[in-house]
């Protein structure tokens, strides 16, 4: 099992509810929020299969849309769509995710 994997398919469970919360508000936020998280996880498991730079390439592709993720979560909190216990309950495995893509890419 690839942990970093599994972290960022736990995002996707736990974003349900809050992306819906958003996309009442802004389609656009939400619909940015979507593929970015999205792409967290499609990265890691392409790049799993991958070899040497190619591997490292995707692992950074997925850090930066687990950068993305954490701004649009930042961004619905400062506009209201969502409150702060919401977004803590995607950080704390979106933290973890980070913090494994960041080994991932050294």
């Amino acid at each position: 099992m690839f942990d970093a994997l599994e972290m960022s398919l736990l995002i996707l469970e736990r974003l349900v509810a809050v992306e819906g919360r958003i996309r009442q508000k802004s389609r656009s936020l939400a619909s940015q929020l979507a593929d970015a998280s999205e792409r967290v996880a499609l990265n890691l498991g392409e790049g799993r299969r991958r070899r040497d730079g190619d591997r490292r390439r995707h692992y950074e592709m997925a850090a930066g849309s687990a950068a993305e993720v954490t701004v649009a979560l930042r961004i619905a909190v400062a506009k209201r769509y969502i409150t702060e216990a919401e977004r803590a309950t995607v950080e704390e495995p979106l933290d973890r995710v980070r913090a494994m893509l960041h080994r991932l890419v050294r």
